[in-house]
């Protein structure tokens, strides 16, 4: 391998107390951002659509005869790239011409009519046309209808009179009505609730306040109304933007100084045509996506010893985000939300705020989406690249027992980060994929934001009647934070060393030592095994019953005869409590395990199913799963449902400090050894001379 000092420069990374300390020597600190890398054409098989393609797609649908006059061009949910075959990418080099440009279109005509669309963009012609069941994620377009009609709705109007709020005084939210029987059926409901204005709104519920909306109709066909003497909460000292803040008394706590990660040499990664990231022998694709957020693919490492490019993911994703509420009354029992299938991970994804979500030598990439009527827009800085150093270590030693020997050494932990936030309604989502030099991939999740809170009479705890369930905690005067789950699925298509996988769990039990054999009374033993088929790979996690679960190719073995592999280390997680015929959870039943794997489908992506809104939990991938198909030895999918139980408290309130939580994807028997035995420690002379400013 050649030395990290190659790959990663020595000089690249410094963490600078700005306030305290300046550069006084060369080298120069550049500090400027650098100008975006875009990719205005396609260089690379998995390449997102360009701005340019989705306009031609809009032109070849107006002309296309079920969508041109007199027809009514039906709305256009997302337009995204139709992948070609994973062989065909997988044969693909640069250099090569790229495979034809497809794209699939998922569109909505009222009522009740859902098209697929596959369209070849170098012939301009439509390849297949579907009317599927089900219905796509909801446009601003179908939000913007559904409010409106609600608050044009005379009964609606008159409770928020008898509250003394008319419609310039309120925020109104479009909520997903989840499914919960086939009343409910072939026809596109949103439910709309109400919020008094301010600009932190969520913390003032209008409390029991319910129009059920028919979207096409843009009619309301019932009100509910269980909560008129609920008061509103004042909503006092609830409004988080700094401009506000900023003028409130100072904290007790003494201020922080700013603190910023400068690389003196530049960053150490390589963006190719805007989107193949090349960094410390890692190589990826990525791309930002309108439902996952961003796509992680054709992730590959290259061997220190033997240079040789390996495989290890063709394609990672957040695939769903289930969100049940715990409370069963009229105006709560529906909100257990898909996130993902039901508003959009990536069309919830608001640029990133720089300095503060992303450091300052970060990289953006820009978002191409569709909107309404098929046009493109940008959404810019909708992921940011980075490195991180947060002062950790890569390996170290000290050697304590050779007396005449000082051997002391430490490599610092550098790692590249690839972040989007998605902010779905009230909730703040950041997903980050960090690869580290080890080989390791984490995945880390982080959850910010408002609650969701519900108005009360209670004032203080004293007040509740014995044994009535809040179903929350009283964080404030009138508003109970109500108990919920998160849970995000994510979708890992692994190629360790090849497409061929299979599923090894190695479960650890007690092994008890024979009369006289030892000392010991027992030990940890390992029994290995290996997967034939999904439901063999049906696992619900459990401290007491303990296990690793390994990807490995069984073709490709070490030295010593291990199978090359990777491992999912799971890190803190839940599970969900709900029954399994409870509605919402057949919806979301990708919960019911921890971790599944599944033979590669192209078709099989979404662990909700492709269309979600208010579907029946007839097509996830609980469903898929209990086929029951043969996994080993093929190409499979690994699928790890990552889970929050969240109890509000006080400390959530006005906004939530973030909690998080990961899982890593870490070698096991890939290299020969210590993939980074030969990384290069610092020394004074790598870094810039910096002076304090002031004495602390």
């Amino acid at each position: 391998m050649a030395s990290l000092r190659l790959l990663l420069p020595i000089a690249a990374i410094l963490l600078l107390l700005l306030s305290l300390i300046s550069f006084h020597s060369d080298p120069v600190l550049q500090c400027s951002d650098p100008p975006p890398i875009l990719s205005r054409t396609p260089s690379h098989p998995l390449d997102p659509l360009t701005f340019d393609e989705i306009a031609a797609i809009r032109s070849i649908l107006v002309s296309y005869p079920p969508f041109a006059a007199p027809n009514q061009f039906p709305a256009i949910h997302s337009i995204s790239l139709d992948e070609p075959q994973k062989l065909i990418v997988l044969r693909w080099r640069p250099g090569y011409p790229l495979p034809p440009r497809r794209a699939i279109v998922t569109a909505y005509s009222p009522p009740g009519h859902t098209h697929l669309v596959s369209i070849d963009l170098i012939s301009g012609r439509v390849l297949h046309h579907s009317t599927p069941s089900g219905f796509p994620f909801l446009t601003t377009d179908d939000m913007r209808r559904a409010i409106a009609a609600a608050l044009n709705d005379p009964s609606f109007l008159q409770s928020l009179n008898t509250r003394g709020l008319s419609p310039s005084d309120v925020n109104c939210t479009p909520l997903a009505p989840g499914w919960f029987g086939p009343e409910e059926d072939h026809r596109r409901l949103i439910k709309v609730q109400c919020f008094a204005a301010a600009p932190n709104f969520y913390l003032r519920p209008i409390e029991g306040l319910t129009a059920i909306v028919d979207v096409d109709a843009a009619l309301v066909i019932r009100i509910s109304d269980s909560g008129p003497g609920i008061p509103i909460s004042a909503g006092e000292d609830t409004d988080y933007r700094y401009s506000t803040q900023r003028n409130k008394p100072q904290s007790f706590a003494n201020p922080i100084n700013p603190v910023s990660l400068e690389q003196v040499a530049g960053p150490s990664y390589v963006i190719e045509n805007g989107h193949v990231i090349k960094w410390a022998g890692w190589e990826f694709h990525l791309k930002p996506d309108a439902r996952a957020g961003s796509v992680v693919s054709r992730a590959r490492l290259r061997d220190p010893e033997s240079g040789e490019w390996r495989s290890v993911m063709y394609q990672g994703f957040a695939s769903e985000l289930f969100v049940p509420y715990m409370d069963p009354s009229e105006g709560w029992y529906f909100k257990t939300y898909l996130d993902s299938g039901e508003y959009g991970f990536g069309l919830s994804s608001m640029p990133l705020v720089r300095l503060n979500d992303c450091p300052r030598d970060a990289h953006y990439m820009d978002a191409v989406f569709a909107g309404t009527d098929g046009s493109p827009f940008v959404r810019p800085d909708l992921i940011c690249i980075f490195e991180r150093y947060d002062g950790d270590v890569a390996w170290r030693h000290a050697e304590t027992l050779l007396a005449d020997a000082d051997i002391r050494e430490a490599r610092p932990k550098i790692t590249l980060v690839v972040r989007t936030a998605a902010s779905v309604g009230n909730y703040d989502y950041i997903v980050d994929w960090e690869f580290q030099t080890d080989g390791i991939i984490k995945v880390k999740v982080s959850l910010s934001g408002m609650l969701l809170v519900k108005g009360t009479t209670y004032q203080n705890l004293s007040q509740v009647p014995k044994g009535e369930d809040l179903h929350g905690t009283l964080v404030t005067d009138n508003i109970i934070g109500v108990v919920h789950d998160h849970f995000l699925s994510f979708y890992m298509d692994m190629d360790i060393d090849g497409p061929d996988n299979s599923f090894a769990k190695l479960h650890m039990i007690k092994q008890e030592t024979s009369p006289g054999e030892s000392p010991r009374k027992s030990y940890m033993k390992v029994i290995r095994s290996i997967a034939k088929t999904e439901k063999d790979a049906q696992v619900k996690l459990s401290l007491y019953d303990p296990y690793e679960f390994h990807i490995i190719n069984p073709s490709r073995t070490s030295g010593v005869g291990n199978p090359s592999g990777y491992k999912l280390v799971p890190s803190a997680t839940a599970a969900s409590l709900l029954d399994l015929d409870d509605p919402p959870q057949r919806r979301g039943a990708f919960t019911n395990n921890q971790i599944w794997v599944t033979p590669y489908n192209k078709s099989e992506q979404w662990a909700g199913g492709l269309f979600v809104y208010q579907g029946h939990g007839d097509d996830t991938l609980a469903t898929w799963s209990d086929r029951d198909r043969g996994i080993k030895n093929t190409d499979i999918v690994l699928w790890y449902t990552l889970g929050f139980h969240h109890i509000p408290c006080q400390e959530d309130y006005p906004i939530m400090p973030t909690v998080s939580s990961s899982f890593e994807l870490k070698p096991v028997n890939f290299f020969r050894r210590n993939p980074i035995l030969r990384a290069s420690p610092y020394t004074k002379d790598d870094l810039p001379v910096c002076s304090a400013m002031a004495s602390i």
